[in-house]
């Protein structure tokens, strides 16, 4: 019966390797999102998102992530504002909650190094589905083969 076992964790580590997990090249990396548009026609929420990541010895050092209006305007401080003014608090408030996410979601895939591990925030979850998609997309121009 121990032999087995041995055997069973001989296979499983000889799988992991030779499956092996991708390694990244060092640099500094930009990654988009698809554009987001509601199905509702609602335009509030539309846009993308883009990651820089820095990665340093195969791992993910930093990382800065941003999304904008489908014109190219930044989500800031005045997202969910109207003509600069707050005329929805509750929007206003939504808006601004999913632009705090942004860093969240940077600082979470530095200390994780996955972004598979990178939890979703209540309220951002089109936040989230960019942020997945522009890391993937800056990955895979770091990915060594």
């Amino acid at each position: 019966m121990r032999n087995m076992q041995l055997a069973s964790a001989f296979f499983l580590a000889l799988c992991l390797t030779a499956c092996g997990e991708k390694t990244y090249a060092d640099g500094t990396y930009q990654g988009r999102s698809a554009d987001y548009v509601s199905e509702e026609g609602d335009e509030a929420g539309n846009g993308y998102g883009i990651v820089n990541l820095t990665i340093s010895g195969g791992q993910i050092t930093a990382c800065e992530y941003k999304t904008y209006e489908l014109d190219g305007t930044l989500k800031g401080e005045d997202y969910g504002k109207e003509n600069g003014e707050i005329k929805n608090k509750d929007f206003f408030n939504k808006a601004q909650k999913a632009r705090a996410a942004c860093d969240n979601y940077a600082q979470q895939l530095v200390a994780k190094q996955n972004v598979k591990d990178v939890d979703a925030v209540s309220g951002a979850t089109v936040n989230y589905r960019e942020f997945q998609e522009a890391v993937d997309d800056a990955l895979k121009q770091a990915a060594q083969k």
